[in-house]
C-alpha cells in the first residue's frame, strides 16, 4: 500500500470513528464539576415527548369514543387495551386496579420510545446541528440521540421504579410481618426454630440476589437490544454514505442504503414490539409473584 493510500485509509477510518462517536454522544447538562450529576437532556426530552404523545392519543380517543362502529384510532386503542387486559387477567392472580393501567402504560411508552429508532439516524441530529449553526454555535459539537431506551439511564430508571413497586405490592398484599418473614424463610423451608435460624442467612442472601437481578435484567435486556439496533442503523448509514462520497457512486450506494435500511427496519419493528411486550410481561409477572404467598 502506498503512502497516499495509507493516508486516505487513515482519514477514512478517523472520519468513521468520529461519525459513530458523534451519533453515540448525548446532549448533556452537568451540575457543577461532578460528572455524577449529569443529565442526558435528549433522553429526558424525548421521553417526555413520548409521554405527552401517549397521553394525548389515549385521552383524545377516550373523549371521542362512541358505542357504535369505532373509528380507526378507537379500534386500535381498544385492541391494545383488550390484549393487555387479557394478559393481566391470566398472569396476575391478585386483586389490583393498578396492574392493567400500569401494564398498558409500560407497553405503550416503551414501544413509543423504541419506535424513535425508526427515524433515519441523520435526520433529527442534522436538524439540531443546523439549529445550533443558525444560533451561532458550533454545529460539529451539537449532539443529539433520539432513542431514550438506548440510554442505560432511562431503562435503569424504569427498572428501579418496577423494583420499588414490587416491594410495595409485597407489603400491601402480605403485610409487613409476613413480607419480612418470607425474606428469611424462603426458598428453603424448615421445621423447628434452630433450622429456621440456620437457613435464614442463605435465604436472605438469595432474596437479595433475586431482588437485585430483576431490575438489572429488565434494564440491560431493553438497553442492549435498542443500543445494538441503533448502532446497526448508524453502521448502515456509515458504510453506504461514506462509500458513495469516496467513490462518487452516490446513486448506487444510496440505493444500497435504502435497501439495507428497509430490510433492517422491517426486522427491527418486530424487535421493538417484542422488547416492549417482554418489559411489560416481566413487570406483571414480578408483581404477581410479590403478591403471592410462598
Amino acid at each position: 500500500m502506498s503512502a497516499e493510500s495509507t493516508r486516505q485509509a487513515t482519514e477514512a477510518s478517523g472520519g468513521a470513528t468520529q461519525y459513530i462517536q458523534h451519533h453515540l454522544t448525548h446532549l448533556q447538562w452537568q451540575f457543577g464539576d461532578s460528572t455524577f450529576w449529569t443529565l442526558n437532556l435528549d433522553s429526558l426530552f424525548f421521553t417526555g415527548l413520548m409521554a405527552l404523545l401517549f397521553l394525548a392519543f389515549f385521552l383524545l380517543t377516550a373523549r371521542r369514543a362512541t358505542t357504535g362502529v369505532p373509528g380507526k384510532f378507537q379500534a386500535a386503542v381498544e385492541m391494545v387495551v383488550g390484549f393487555v387486559d387479557g394478559l393481566v387477567r391470566e398472569t396476575f392472580h391478585g386483586r389490583s386496579k393498578l396492574i392493567a393501567p400500569l401494564a398498558i402504560t409500560i407497553f405503550c411508552m416503551v414501544f413509543l420510545m423504541n419506535f424513535m429508532d425508526m427515524i433515519p439516524v441523520d435526520w433529527l441530529p442534522a436538524v439540531w446541528a443546523k439549529a445550533n449553526e443558525l444560533a451561532g454555535h458550533d454545529p460539529h459539537h451539537a449532539y443529539l440521540r433520539v432513542v431514550p431506551t438506548a440510554d442505560l439511564n432511562t431503562t435503569l430508571g424504569m427498572s428501579i421504579m418496577v423494583f420499588l413497586l414490587i416491594q410495595v405490592f409485597g407489603i400491601k398484599h402480605k403485610g409487613v410481618g409476613l413480607f419480612v418473614k418470607e425474606a428469611f424463610t424462603a426458598p428453603f423451608h424448615a421445621e423447628g426454630t434452630v433450622m429456621k435460624i440456620a437457613l435464614a442467612p442463605a435465604n436472605i442472601l438469595l432474596r437479595v440476589i433475586e431482588e437485585l437481578v430483576r431490575p438489572l435484567s429488565l434494564s440491560l435486556r431493553l438497553f442492549g437490544n435498542m443500543y445494538a439496533g441503533e448502532l446497526i442503523f448508524i453502521l448502515i448509514a456509515l458504510m453506504t454514505l461514506n462509500a458513495s462520497w469516496a467513490s462518487g457512486m452516490t446513486y448506487v450506494m444510496g440505493s444500497m442504503q435504502l435497501v439495507a435500511g428497509f430490510a433492517w427496519t422491517a426486522f427491527h419493528i418486530l424487535v421493538i414490539t417484542l422488547q416492549a411486550f417482554i418489559f411489560m410481561m416481566l413487570t406483571v409477572v414480578y408483581l404477581s409473584m410479590s403478591a403471592e404467598n410462598h
